[in-house]
């Protein structure tokens, strides 16, 4: 298993607004939908997704952090063990030793799923709640689950005794060893069919289209995932339900661009309103706002709003409103227009280019 730390690039010591910078780069590098087709991508976008949500929980990164791994319990020799395991298995098959001892396998755990969640801005911003349509295994009605025609029961597996294990004892240079494995007849399911229920076969679970409500929390931002335990596809035989990944995707807004948890506003003012101050109202995600503007503004004045920006996902507070001043020179200048400009020039001492020939005509024919 890869190191999360350096899936995510980042060191050891990385703080939780590290983590989030480096799970958001590499979420956009690897999302699905910027690599399509490209099932590598796609792996280690899953992987990614897992180290931030183990490493930004401090509980479950604390006990990544002592025994390398985020399952708990997990620790002391069971590295080493596992590593000796391997490495008999390769001779011997699975569960050298006292695998047995992990008891029962039972019916497998069912796929997890992913879908996309198309969000507007706004709902990214303050939270929704967004519904998504996914194809999935559910648990079969007429059987409940079980996979046995109505009226019949599974059977205990008569090879293993419902373990769904079964021991084998082979001879080798060592000696004699015994190895555990899966029961060939149950599938390592511990029960048998006689009578499979006609409506999946067998399986426990039929395919069917289910609709959830996503609760998405307030700032969540584009190319971030959620996860939805039991929310997959679910295991045949009644086993465990998988999870389900949504994979948020937020339409860009047509006024305000988003930076971590700050929302930045371009506000154009026309050359009189920055040269003589003005007024002017501002229609932000919250309200309407008025802005102030003293004589003599330049193109590149922030103006910044506390408060009023994203709130943080997780976290207490919000962002700011961050607003950049622009003073647009007017480019359509009618004759007239263009005259006043030329006088105003001359008297603050102002060098100009000379009117053109084209202009001069307009003028005398804007007089007569």
């Amino acid at each position: 298993m890869a190191d999360y730390y350096e899936l995510l690039g980042v060191g050891r010591d990385a703080n939780p607004d590290d983590l989030k910078r480096a799970y958001r780069r590499k979420a956009r590098e690897l999302h699905p939908d910027a690599n399509p087709g490209d099932e590598t991508a796609e792996a280690r976008f899953k992987e990614v997704a897992r180290a931030y949500e183990t490493l930004s929980d401090p509980g479950r990164r604390q006990t990544y952090d002592t025994y390398g791994t985020d399952q708990p319990g997990a620790g002391g020799q069971a590295g080493f063990d596992g590593g000796l395991g391997d490495i008999f298995s390769m001779f011997f098959g699975d569960g050298f030793g006292g695998a047995g001892s992990r008891g029962p396998s039972g019916p497998p755990r069912g796929p997890d799923l992913e879908v996309r969640a198309e969000l507007d801005f706004t709902d990214a911003v303050f939270g929704a709640e967004v519904p998504v349509t996914v194809r999935a295994a559910v648990p079969c009605e007429p059987c409940g689950a079980s996979g046995a025609a109505p009226g019949t029961l599974p059977q205990t597996c008569a090879d293993c005794g419902g373990a769904g294990q079964v021991q084998r004892v082979r001879q080798s240079i060592l000696g004699q060893m015994v190895s555990t494995g899966p029961c060939p007849r149950c599938g390592g399911t511990g029960s048998t069919i006689p009578e499979p229920c006609p409506s999946c076969r067998g399986e426990g679970r039929v395919t069917d289209t289910k609709t959830y409500t996503v609760d998405i929390p307030a700032g969540i931002d584009d190319g971030q995932t959620l996860r939805l335990p039991g929310r997959g596809g679910a295991g045949p035989r009644g086993g465990p339900t998988g999870d389900l990944f949504v994979h948020v995707r937020v339409r860009p807004h047509d006024r305000f661009d988003r930076h971590g948890d700050d929302l930045l506003h371009e506000l154009h003012v026309t050359m009189a309103q920055a040269a003589l101050g003005a007024t002017l109202t501002l229609e932000t995600l919250d309200d309407v706002e008025e802005v102030e503007l003293e004589r003599g503004t330049q193109t590149g004045l922030v103006i910044r709003r506390r408060g009023q920006g994203v709130p943080r996902l997780n976290g207490r507070g919000r962002g700011d409103l961050v607003i950049a001043v622009v003073v647009d020179v007017p480019v359509d200048l009618t004759p007239e227009q263009e005259e006043l400009l030329r006088s105003f020039a001359t008297a603050r001492g102002d060098e100009v280019a000379e009117a053109d020939e084209g202009f001069l005509s307009k003028l005398k024919s804007a007089f007569r």
